[in-house]
């Protein structure tokens, strides 16, 4: 080997150490950061015999796709676990001590107990009062599922204005990287940023991302609706600020197509944003269907008849406010949309508005006509008897709400405890197990992807072991020049 020829080697070994050493700081400045993929300076060889360092970026698609699906996966979940909790909380936590249920069967024993002594005034200003608790309840429940839709519709115009400042910012990271990528430059921090973006647009809505020429990037949601190509597509929403129990939500547009909402307890919802639309377009609506039916129940088996008239029903104990007053005894079978945020009991039996409680064992709520204890016998329990009767015996509901179209009051009651409860519980289970696989699949992606600190630092040791080969070559180098040197003299 000439003078010249070691000459250069050292210099090509100081160079490339420097680059080699310079990628390894940035690792170790970014052990700790979650959004950073390490790099490795990797020395090879130009056709022309130069070695050179170049600078590769660790990558596993495999595990990306797989951290991408988690996140959307556990994100929708637990969006909607975070819904049917609050509807949980509604009725009174683990033991639902407020749910409507709990209240009828109060209702329930209360009448049992005016009707074993009915001529205790007492006794009716109780079943009179336990009636309102199972009014204000229903109110209570029906206003609460009414507000959960309004908050998610909060949440869906959150989630779409955060999404399209996300997208706006993919183009700005998914640009950078073509342009680094044709012109052979690094565009190693550009694609750091825009995975980063990738994930937090993930957890809004599930994404497939395909590489094309040149490293670009294009998005497509779960069902196929492309989301990024090139340019952002226009994700729109137009929020509804009050609900009501008739109110309908408004679509959910991407480029012009509608997003679907999750299904199930264990939801299919990708990312915040379906399971949004499932928990106000269909949770909701089933639970608020069934509350009203549940009111629908009351008023029907506390109706008053004219003993001598068929066909004279009228609201009796319970009454409530329809949007064409007055009220009426509803259809058997069929949803009265909003009963259940209006039902109320009977200011005719109520004492502070100068009612007679006593009327809910005589008869007479809607008039002297509808009076059965027309005697005035203060040991009448016949009609109290028949409203026990008539909480526990079959009658119809509206399959639409999803529990049984056959059923008691009582049973009816209990069951659409039972159905949020289900759907609660399975929301539970499913959101432990995709909380656990995605942490699985992200600590995968970190294994393969994410910096080592013992392997940085074991890997300077070999750097330093490089320079100082270098520096004795260079020595050996400098001392044989200053002996030629002072050989010709």
């Amino acid at each position: 080997m000439s003078l010249s020829s070691a000459v250069n080697t050292a210099q090509a070994i100081f160079r490339n150490t420097g680059e080699q050493s310079s990628v390894i700081s940035k690792n170790i400045a970014n052990a700790d950061n979650a959004d950073y993929v390490r790099r490795s300076a990797v020395v090879g060889s130009t056709i022309y015999g130069a070695q050179i360092v170049t600078t590769e970026r660790a990558q596993n698609d495999a595990l990306l796709r797989q951290t991408l699906d988690s996140t959307a996966g556990s994100s929708g979940q637990e969006t909607l676990l975070d819904g049917l909790e609050q509807l949980q909380s509604l009725l009174g936590g683990n033991d639902y001590e407020l749910s409507p249920s709990t209240y009828i069967a109060e209702l329930r024993d209360s009448l049992q107990a005016f009707a074993s002594k009915p001529g205790e005034l007492s006794l009716a200003e109780t079943a009179i009062n336990t009636a309102q608790d199972v009014a204000r309840s229903l109110n209570t429940a029906s206003e609460g599922v009414q507000s959960l839709r309004a908050q998610a519709d909060q949440e869906i115009e959150t989630s779409v204005a955060r999404l399209n400042d996300l997208l706006a910012e993919f183009k700005i990271a998914n640009d950078s990287v073509t342009s680094a990528t044709a012109v052979n430059g690094d565009p190693n921090d550009a694609l750091d940023q825009r995975e980063t973006l990738t994930k937090q647009i993930s957890e809004i809505i599930g994404v497939t991302a395909v590489t094309r020429t040149n490293n670009d990037m294009v998005l497509y949601t779960a069902d196929g609706t492309t989301l990024f190509e090139t340019s952002p597509r226009t994700v729109s929403f137009d929020r509804i600020i009050a609900y009501g129990s008739t109110t309908e939500g408004n679509p959910l547009y991407i480029d012009g197509i509608a997003v679907d909402s999750g299904e199930g307890g264990n939801t299919t919802a990708q990312g915040s944003l379906a399971a949004s639309l499932q928990l106000r377009d269909e949770i909701a609506p089933v639970f608020q269907s069934q509350l009203d039916e549940v009111a629908r129940g009351l008023v029907t088996v506390f109706s008053e008849v004219d003993p001598s008239a068929s066909g004279s029903e009228m609201p009796g104990l319970f009454t409530w406010e329809p949007s064409t007053p007055p009220a009426y005894t509803p259809a058997a079978g069929t949803v009265e949309p909003g009963i259940a945020s209006t039902i109320k009991v009977n200011e005719a039996l109520l004492t502070s508005a100068g009612g007679d409680p006593m009327l809910l064992r005589d008869g007479g709520i809607n008039g002297s006509s509808y009076v059965w204890n027309t005697t005035g016998g203060s040991g009448y329990s016949e009609l109290l008897d028949g409203y026990v009767t008539g909480m526990e015996a079959d009658m119809a509901f509206d399959p639409a709400a999803q529990l049984d179209d056959q059923a008691s009051l009582m049973t009816y009651s209990t069951d659409s405890v039972g159905w949020l409860e289900e759907l609660r519980s399975n929301a539970t289970t499913a959101s432990e197990n995709k909380a656990a696989l995605l942490q699985r699949a992200t600590q995968a992606y970190q294994n393969e992807t994410g910096v080592s600190l013992d392997e940085e630092l074991s890997l300077l040791l070999d750097i330093e072991q490089s320079y100082k080969a270098s520096t004795k070559l260079l020595s050996a180098v400098d001392e044989m020049l200053s002996a030629l040197i002072e050989m010709a003299g």
